[in-house]
């Protein structure tokens, strides 16, 4: 393995010594980079890759530098002749590092998880190559924006300045410019896309890269367990879509946990479920008071089938049950709660009184096994080795939910005409989309409800679902399957 780091700063250019890289204050220019050269075999072939783990310095009108993005470019050197697809990937949060996706599919280092929903323990983890990582068909480029990995302002600039729908989006879209720009990639395919609150950002950032005279037209967006309608996660009294879309979820979890629809395939049992909640549990729900009680004794029957609740749980719940009070409720009797993220995992409650649960095992069962996979591969196999923590998650605060200071009330954040406004702009723009039966996070009726207005072409939309929760890669048949979509979604024309 070949290797080259370079620092260069505003007043010279210099060699640094192998295996480190230098820290810079707040206040100094830095553009830190290693530059490491590798071979693996991806999807039976052999590809040749760069990989550029560093900085790329923003700067303001003035020319003074506003933030140091990290990022890691994966770059073929040996993919056939003719434009090759570069793909921009991130992850959520708010405030999240792309190592999730980064260490837990789309890299060619991957972290293997137990796929069956269980705790990851501790070190040492198993940290192997990643062959079906799509690197045969597409560059790929890890972004970490500002406030997560490495990523900071610098200078004077405040780091909230970064931390908003629209500020985030505007500042991932100058560094995917720049990358353009510095790596003369400009009339290569381009994909976009992100896990969680990464799917809001691709919509806003499509916005931003589109909505100039001088686009930067995309050919695809990635999205992975969808939230681009905020409406869709808000338990506000009245708010009944929340309860609507969160049915479908609830009986894939009863069906998994052998409470509700045994016999019935997982598809045909959720099919059901989305059928009953649009056309029985939601008009239901909007008639309120006026609710016929032979109708209520109906809806609460089929919404017990489902959900795998009692009568009367749901009863005195008003047919109107939050995932949190699901994932306390549904295996009380066996002294656990369910993941959020992926309510396959169950994790022990101290008794059996709680309304919800105490944590989500869904969380605590992989964190520290990518929190590992990250800094290894990065200080270890890249070679970029900082003398500073790499942010996983939760390094922003305060962030700015208005898409404009001009809008004087927005009750939810809605991205989604961010896409069918793009979809009108450019033929071409296609849109993937991913969802986890099992995820409560972003369930996935909430993508369908959303990309099924605001117009959106339908034609250019996949929907792809998997038996798995919220990161549905880290169940193994999942996870082949999620990549092979990904790869024929990229290939498709």
């Amino acid at each position: 393995m070949k290797r080259l780091v370079l620092l260069i700063s505003a007043i010279s250019v210099f060699f640094v010594p192998l295996g480190t890289v230098a820290e810079a204050p707040q206040s100094s220019v830095v553009d830190a980079k290693s530059v490491t050269e590798h071979s693996g075999v991806f999807n039976g072939k052999r590809i040749k890759y760069k990989a550029v783990a560093g900085e790329t310095v923003l700067k303001n009108d003035k020319g003074e530098p506003e933030a140091a993005i990290f990022s890691v470019s994966y770059i073929a050197s040996n993919a056939p002749k003719g434009p090759r697809p570069v793909s921009f990937i991130y992850n959520g949060g708010p405030g999240s590092s792309s190592v999730w996706l980064h260490m837990g599919v789309f890299g060619p280092k991957k972290v293997v998880l137990p796929s069956d929903a269980e705790d990851d323990g501790a070190a040492p983890f198993e940290i192997v190559d990643n062959p079906q990582a799509p690197l045969d068909v597409t560059d790929i480029v890890f972004i970490d924006p500002v406030g997560t990995g490495f990523s900071r302002a610098l200078g004077e600039t405040e780091a909230k300045s970064f931390w908003g729908v629209s500020e985030d989006a505007k500042s991932v879209a100058r560094f995917i410019r720049a990358w353009l720009r510095e790596n003369n990639r400009w009339n290569s395919p381009k994909y976009i896309g992100g896990e969680s609150y990464g799917t809001t950002r691709t919509a806003a950032l499509v916005n931003e890269l589109e909505g100039r005279f001088d686009d930067v037209s995309v050919n695809g967006l990635l999205l992975i367990s969808t939230i681009l309608d905020f409406s869709l996660d808000a338990y506000d009294p009245g708010n009944e879509l929340v309860h609507m879309v969160s049915l479908p979820t609830m009986a894939a979890t009863a069906h998994y946990h052998g409470k509700a629809g045994q016999g019935v395939p997982l598809e045909e049992w959720v099919e059901q479920a989305r059928n009953f909640a649009q056309r029985e549990y939601a008009p239901a729900l909007i008639l309120g008071s006026k609710l016929e009680p032979a109708r209520h004794k109906e809806v609460r029957a089929n919404l017990a089938k489902f959900t795998g609740l009692s009568e009367d749980f749901l009863d005195r719940a008003n047919l109107r049950v939050s995932y949190p009070r699901f994932n306390r409720e549904l295996l009380r009797d066996q002294g656990v709660s369910l993941g959020r993220l992926d309510s396959r995992f169950k994790g022990e409650e101290e008794d059996a009184v709680g309304e919800t649960p105490s944590t989500d095992p869904s969380f605590y069962g992989i964190d520290g096994a990518y929190t590992a996979a990250i800094n290894h591969w990065l200080r270890d196999g890249l070679q970029f080795n900082p003398d500073r923590e790499y942010t996983i998650i939760g390094g922003v605060n305060s962030w700015n939910w208005k898409l404009s200071e001009n809008m004087w009330r927005q009750a939810y954040l809605n991205v989604t005409p961010y896409i069918g406004k793009a979809m009108r702009g450019n033929k071409h723009l296609r849109v993937f989309n991913a969802a986890g039966y099992y995820d409560f996070a972003t369930p996935f009726m909430g993508a369908e409800y959303a990309l099924d207005r605001a117009g959106v072409d339908q034609t250019r939309v996949e929907y792809k679902y998997y038996e798995a929760g919220h990161m549905m890669y880290i169940h193994h048949p999942s996870f082949d399957q999620f990549l092979e979509d990904v790869r024929n979604f990229i290939q498709a024309k």
